[in-house]
């Protein structure tokens, strides 16, 4: 009996490829920067409208939701805790420092 060849594998290496925007501290300073400022101005607007005594209607709530998680996702730029689909195929296991 004969082996079959060898096929090649339909998985390409992507260690090759960059960002589009690149991976540098001052873009991911930049955009998450951005984000905390947008996310503390949609806060501080639902906080103020609780604060002047109105009631807290669930725009309110949902506003607050938004904050916050905008919030979360700036500090998550800026700490470059995003996994990319490609850490996911690989299996690779990001070490945060």
């Amino acid at each position: 009996m004969s082996n079959p060849p060898e096929q090649p594998s339909p998985v390409t290496p992507q260690a090759d490829e960059k960002p589009l925007f690149g991976d540098c501290w001052s873009c991911r300073v930049l955009s998450g920067g951005g984000l905390l400022v947008s996310g503390g101005y949609v806060g501080m607007h639902a906080r103020r409208a609780v604060r002047l005594g109105g009631p807290a209607s669930m725009g309110t709530v949902v506003q607050m939701m938004f904050a916050a998680g905008e919030l979360t996702h700036a500090l998550s730029v800026l700490r470059h805790e995003i996994r990319t689909d490609s850490d996911l195929n690989t299996g690779r296991v990001i070490q945060f420092k």
